[in-house]
C-alpha cells in the first residue's frame, strides 16, 4: 500500500524527491503518513480535497479486500 501511495504522490508533485511515505500498525489499524514539500500540498490535496479523497478511496478499497483498516494522513 505504501508503494502505491508513494507512486501516486510522486506523479502529482513537482518535487518527487521530497515525497516520504511511512506506515505504522496500531491494533489492526494501519496509519499511512504522506509527507510532501510545502509547495506541493495543493497538488496532493486538490481542489476541495478531491485528489486526497480519491487516494483515500483507493486505499480503502485495497484495505477492504485485505480485511484491514487504513487511514491516510497528509503532512507538510
Amino acid at each position: 500500500m505504501e508503494q502505491l501511495i508513494e507512486k501516486i504522490a510522486k506523479s502529482l508533485v513537482d518535487s518527487p524527491d521530497d515525497v516520504q511515505v511511512t506506515s505504522t500498525n496500531k491494533d489492526g489499524l494501519i496509519v499511512i503518513k504522506l509527507k510532501v514539500a510545502p509547495d506541493d500540498m495543493g497538488k496532493v490535496i486538490g481542489k476541495q480535497g478531491r485528489i486526497a479523497k480519491s487516494i483515500r478511496t483507493i486505499l480503502k478499497s485495497m484495505a477492504i479486500k485485505n480485511n484491514k483498516r487504513v487511514v491516510l494522513d497528509i503532512e507538510e
